[in-house]
């Protein structure tokens, strides 16, 4: 273990992100209704160029009006490298509600993009007198996102979230596919004639996951572009999970479901998680370091996997 002590994550729920277009107000209700744990209203890629002044209008109005519950509210600005982004930021700090949660940067290249939108919400809240400090998530969607991404994740104390946007992504590293998350047809192996597909995104979420869990950030998997797809979301959802990710998008309504059943932990894994504290603190308190549970070791590490697992289940269930 490095001297300097792995930070904590935000200990929030964050299994499901759902978004929606910013230009489109009559969602806003029943996404408040959702069983999602964070909003993602959307000024950016589902809102048109001359829609958006009025998605951001929209969102400022239903930031005041609509009963948003226990939701993290998030807003997800338009890029660095267009000529919204400042606007949104300023409008939706100066004129949105106090139930704004955070502002989510796409296509985020390096440490100084979230310096820049860092200064200027500091900026706002202090000319405003605003009470609640605005947290930030970033999406990792290019080349350079990817290989600026520890330096990315250290770049604000803001920042609490991080999430991979597979579409600009595979655009960005030039890869054959229009697929957005999921198996490609063509990234497979070949063993004695039979095809067997691996994950292509596996090496970037890892590399998120790391700088996330380096820096105490929260790592979220992005979109799965084919909403009829129920199995191939749970799959990859799965995989994401497993890899150390706490949630994932639904860019539809019907995936929110999905995310929650993969990414609260199971009745069956909190027991296990449970029984495994209780024998390690029964070998603790003989003087030993390991013991045994159903036939396999468990040791200080194996303690430090059951606690995240039963940490997970405690904050969903509060």
């Amino acid at each position: 273990m490095s001297f300097r002590v792995q930070p904590a994550a935000p200990a929030r729920p964050n299994r499901c992100q759902l978004f929606g277009p910013g230009s489109r107000p009559a969602l806003f209700e029943k996404m408040a209704k959702s069983a999602a744990d964070v909003i993602n209203l959307d000024l950016e890629d589902s809102v048109a160029p001359d829609d958006k002044a009025q998605a951001r209008a929209n969102i400022i109005q239903a930031s005041h009006d609509i009963d948003w519950g226990n939701k993290y509210l998030s807003v997800r600005i338009n890029g660095l490298d267009t000529p919204y982004w400042y606007r949104d930021v300023v409008d939706l700090l100066e004129q949105g509600s106090e139930r704004i949660d955070q502002i989510m940067i796409p296509k985020v290249g390096c440490a100084a993009d979230v310096y820049a939108v860092d200064a200027l919400v500091t900026a706002v809240e202090a000319a405003k007198g605003r009470k609640k400090r605005i947290s930030l998530e970033v999406i990792i969607e290019s080349a350079a996102g990817i290989a600026h991404v520890e330096e990315i994740a250290a770049a604000s104390p803001r920042l609490q979230a991080m999430s991979l946007g597979a579409a600009d992504f595979a655009a960005s590293m030039g890869m054959a596919t229009t697929g957005i998350g999921g198996t490609q047809e063509n990234y497979y192996m070949l063993r004695e004639g039979a095809k067997y597909w691996s994950d292509p995104w596996h090496w970037a979420q890892a590399a998120i996951v790391a700088a996330c869990r380096t820096h105490g950030i929260l790592p979220v998997d992005g979109p799965f572009g084919d909403f009829s797809d129920d199995e191939g979301f749970r799959a990859q959802a799965l995989r994401s999970a497993t890899l150390g990710m706490v949630g994932k998008w639904a860019i539809h309504p019907k995936q929110v479901a999905l995310a929650n059943e993969v990414f609260t932990p199971s009745e069956a894994a909190v027991a296990e998680a449970r029984e495994i504290l209780a024998a390690m603190e029964k070998a603790k308190a003989e003087g030993l370091g390991a013991t045994t549970y159903k036939g396999r070791l468990v040791d200080i590490a194996s303690i430090r996997q059951a606690e995240v697992i039963v940490r997970q289940a405690e904050m969903i269930a509060g």
